[in-house]
């Protein structure tokens, strides 16, 4: 074979992988496009659209949403989404103004979904600046599958459940055998987790917003932590734990990641039963 007929079969091929990129990538910018506020959702949405959509979120992974405040290339995101996702005004206050302006059809607020929503406990442990509502509704696997089937509903794609009743149930068999034991957490996130998995609430540090708390609020806390055998504080990634670390040290507690952003959670379409799955074994590891 002549050096000339070589290089045009490699110009050939080069051209057809080159056709096939483009391809795919127009196909991949012709899907619907979720946007979502902070990643959970974005993992809930994976899970329920496959690759039937495409799926992004705003918040980076550093921030908390509660005091973020959408930057423009997030409000061109918005957009140009076709569906946008969001929990509400007062989880994410930052981005409310904006949200406002989107149109019903295009905005799905999960706090106005049915959802399963946890007694509030300790309320003298909380401060005026704590939640009336619980709004980490997709720490509960059911409303995880309540959400994703009003996501489903929106594309008009099949509706089915992105975490099974017999993995729930596996789950909970896990811990069983500390459904009794009380834990402190960083802030107070884990109501719907609890009612999920049967486990006692917790104590927590900072209120729902992940605020600091006044000074009575903390007195009241110590007196909890005093009269309480808590197996340890539970930290997240993206909160500094200076305050966890000092009530650590002060009443010898281990300190254990936990992650209920999902922020090492690939997006897939297994990505919500994972990222439940690993939570569970965080918690596990509090008591062990």
């Amino acid at each position: 074979m002549s050096i000339k007929k070589i290089q045009y079969n490699i110009i050939a091929w080069m051209l057809v992988l080159a056709g096939n990129a483009l391809v795919t990538q127009v196909q991949a910018e012709t899907k619907p496009l979720i946007v979502t506020s902070i990643k959970p959702l974005a993992i809930i949405a994976a899970s329920a659209v496959g690759d039937a959509a495409r799926v992004q979120y705003l918040v980076p992974d550093n921030q908390s949403p509660h005091d973020f405040s959408l930057p423009m290339s997030a409000l061109k995101k918005i957009i140009q989404a076709d569906l946008v996702i969001w929990v509400g005004p007062d989880f994410e206050t930052g981005s409310a103004k904006a949200m406002a302006k989107l149109p019903t059809e295009k905005l799905l607020t999960i706090l106005h979904l049915p959802h399963t929503q946890p007694n509030r406990v300790h309320r003298n442990q909380r401060d005026e600046h704590s939640m009336e509502a619980d709004p980490h509704l997709w720490l509960n696997p059911e409303n995880g599958n309540h959400i994703a089937a009003e996501i489903q509903a929106r594309l008009g794609i099949p509706i089915k459940d992105i975490i099974s009743r017999q993995q729930i149930s596996r789950l909970k068999a896990q811990l069983v055998s500390i459904k009794d034991k009380t834990y402190l957490t960083h802030h107070e996130a884990y109501g719907h987790f609890a009612i999920a998995f049967d486990l006692k609430p917790g104590l927590s540090i900072r209120n729902s917003s992940g605020g600091v708390q006044g000074i009575k609020t903390q007195y009241k806390l110590r007196k909890a932590i005093g009269k309480t055998d808590i197996g340890c504080i539970f930290v997240e990634p993206q909160y500094g734990n200076k305050d966890a670390a000092i009530i650590a040290a002060e009443y010898k507690l281990p300190l254990v990641e936990l992650d209920p952003q999902g922020l090492s959670q690939d997006l897939n379409a297994r990505a919500y039963s994972e990222f439940i799955g690993t939570l569970v074994r965080q918690f596990k590891t509090c008591h062990q």
